[in-house]
């Protein structure tokens, strides 16, 4: 698939990009390659490639989901101006 200058100058507008005119051709000849590239990838037979959840193969490392942090909800309501029921009362900023 090969893109003009007017469909490039068409996908800024809708893209509301402002591109300089001088670099209007190199942008369709790149995206011109770039949607050639896809074709041929789309053509590809991909039945016995096992989908891969991270495109190297690495491990990820993963830790036990476990609290960690200690509960200082008394300690900090305990120093706070004003407290009510569990919650900060703060005073009124906007009318």
């Amino acid at each position: 698939m090969s893109l003009t200058t007017d469909d490039v100058k068409k996908i800024a507008h809708l893209a509301r990009l402002g591109i300089d005119e001088s670099d209007i051709e190199s942008y369709a000849k790149d995206l011109s390659r770039m949607l050639d590239l896809m074709t041929q990838m789309s053509e590809l037979n991909t039945d016995d490639v096992i989908p891969m959840a991270h495109p190297m193969d690495q491990v990820q490392r993963l830790r036990p989901d476990t609290v960690t942090e200690r509960d200082n909800r008394e300690q900090f309501q305990a120093i706070a101006p004003q407290v009510e029921a569990g919650l900060y009362l703060v005073p009124k900023v906007i009318e």
